[in-house]
């Protein structure tokens, strides 16, 4: 499986294919991996010593022994046209969208900073650092929290993001975002993220009688789907998070805190 990188020839996954599959099976070879591609043993070794590119009848087999698909796929066609053309300018535009397909940079979360998710706020205050400079005032932060919270709630939210690092003291005083996004992993951190989550959609529900209608947007859909369709919602979904991250990452002049809930799950089993 592809991990998006700074990889710049589509040759390097084929030369990881092989070196993993020979390591596995000792008598792998180039003749059954071209046998996989439908090129001589002879052909394939220049393509791995990248003397060679690969044939374009080729593409479809070698993302197939790749186990690629949606957007690693796309991202392993652009490596390769990006290698194959002789138009320099092409070429460049092609990284470009190549590079442009890649993940946004995921802090993982350690045991200590499960803090975070202890309250729906804390993540709410360090966001809300972005958009005043980073300035700290105590009894304006938990003003302008939604809902409000109080100020005590505002310092226990700036003494965790100082303590796990998220934030940083400027020689000004102010304070400074370190990693742009989160993920956690791990089984013993289930019941955190749960909590978290549950205070979150908690949140959504007031917002439809507390928050202006042109201030969110709140909808529903109710869907009829079989096994195929609900895998290609999850990873539908799962892009547009992506995407989603990659253009706040571009918001120039941020003025607000917004949170941003999915929820996608039965409602009804035919024949359970």
């Amino acid at each position: 499986m592809i991990e998006f990188s700074d990889t710049q020839d589509y040759r390097d996954f084929l030369k990881e294919y092989y070196d993993r599959r020979k390591a596995e099976m000792p008598l792998y070879s180039y003749r059954m991996m071209g046998d996989k591609l439908g090129l001589d043993s002879s052909y394939l070794y220049r393509v791995l010593q990248k003397k060679q590119h690969l044939p374009a009848h080729a593409l479809p087999a070698a993302k197939d022994i790749l186990a690629l698909s949606g957007r690693q796929a796309e991202y392993f066609e652009l490596l390769y046209s990006a290698a194959v053309t002789k138009d320099k300018n092409k070429r460049e535009e092609l990284m470009a969208k190549a590079l442009s397909l890649r993940d946004v940079h995921l802090h993982s979360l350690q045991q200590a900073e499960l803090k975070l998710l202890e309250n729906w706020w804390i993540p709410a205050v360090r966001a809300y650092l972005e958009l005043n400079g980073g300035t700290v005032n105590l009894k304006q932060i938990a003003k302008d929290i939604c809902p409000p919270i109080t100020e005590g709630q505002a310092k226990e939210a700036i003494d965790t993001l100082l303590e796990v690092g998220l934030v940083k003291k400027m020689a000004s005083g102010k304070l400074a975002l370190t990693d742009a996004h989160l993920t956690v992993g791990g089984p013993e951190k289930k019941i955190a993220v749960r909590k978290f989550q549950r205070q979150i959609l908690g949140l959504a529900a007031d917002s439809l009688e507390n928050t202006p209608v042109e201030e969110r947007n709140i909808s529903t859909l109710t869907l009829s789907v079989d096994q195929a369709c609900f895998d290609d919602l999850g990873d539908m979904l799962k892009e547009f998070r992506r995407l989603v991250q990659k253009r706040v990452d571009g918001a120039k002049n941020p003025d607000r805190v917004m949170q941003l809930s999915m929820a996608f799950f039965p409602v009804a089993h035919k024949n359970k």
